[in-house]
């Protein structure tokens, strides 16, 4: 029924992916990350925006905040499910590359107001984050993980998607009409969109095809989840961030093979390399 659901939807929701107690150590590193500053290093994380401060902080490489994050590298909620979407599970696995790559891996903390706009959609499809059938396998260029770490729902900025849109053909009209005008497109009120309600510790798997953005959250406090895109192995790093040594040697194998999965160069003897 999850396949079924995915490859119709392009979305499915993962109940109680994290423990209480995985929640409550996510959320102690990310009090302690909440007044980091868009373009400012706290140890090995960043300060982001994509666009501007109205879609809330970005906690770049936050897999690098603790072991508490190290977890949903390969966390057995989703790993299995993410590898099976990408055509790399061990049904499918064709021995010429590594399981999966986290190409992004990032903290969103937004208060009231702050929201991100309608983005992707099979429309504008790219080889990255495409989703394709075939053979009775998936072969999805990016699945995302999305981890709620406090309660997500009506008001609270809830992460928005159009089913079935990861297969569009045709652009959105609303969203063709605002790029057409250039300006941004919210989500909220957009035909087709529904909101996407979670629980803490609930995660969404959606694959980036599909059109998919934010409401803006009306209520107080913040909204608190954590991104994980994976690809195949062969991919590469979608901003220029790179793990860090720290980080790379204190992984288990298992895990750094997903966050840097590339083989030391060969090169021929004698040439001093």
């Amino acid at each position: 029924m999850e396949r079924y659901l995915f490859d119709l939807n392009g979305y499915i929701i993962l109940r109680g992916a994290l423990s209480p107690d995985e929640v409550s150590a996510c959320n102690a590193i990310l009090d302690t990350l909440q007044d980091v500053q868009p373009g400012e290093w706290r140890g090995c994380v960043h300060g982001h925006h994509f666009i501007g401060a109205h879609e809330g902080l970005n906690l770049q490489q936050i897999y690098e905040a603790g072991p508490a994050f190290e977890t949903l590298i390969d966390h057995p909620s989703w790993i299995g499910r993410v590898l099976h979407f990408l055509g790399t599970d061990e049904a499918n696995f064709d021995g010429l590359h590594g399981p999966c790559f986290i190409d992004e891996n990032f903290a969103s903390i937004r208060g009231p107001g702050q929201a991100i706009g309608l983005h992707s959609g099979g429309a504008r499809r790219v080889t990255r984050c495409q989703f394709r059938y075939h053979d009775g396998r998936f072969h999805c260029g990016q699945i995302n993980i999305l981890v709620a770490f406090n309660r997500i729902g009506a008001g609270d900025g809830a992460t928005m998607v159009i089913p079935g849109s990861h297969k569009s053909n045709l652009e959105h009209p609303e969203f063709e009409a605002a790029a057409m005008a250039d300006t941004a497109t919210s989500v909220d009120g957009v035909t087709g969109a529904v909101e996407v309600h979670l629980e803490a510790g609930d995660a969404l798997l959606f694959v980036d095809a599909i059109m998919h953005g934010s409401a803006a959250r009306r209520n107080p406090g913040q909204r608190r989840v954590a991104v994980y895109r994976y690809g195949p192995s062969w991919g590469f790093f979608r901003h220029n961030y790179r793990p860090s040594h720290e980080l790379l040697d204190r992984l288990t194998q298992s895990r750094r093979d997903i966050v840097m999965p590339h083989k030391p160069p060969q090169h021929p003897p004698g040439t001093g390399q």
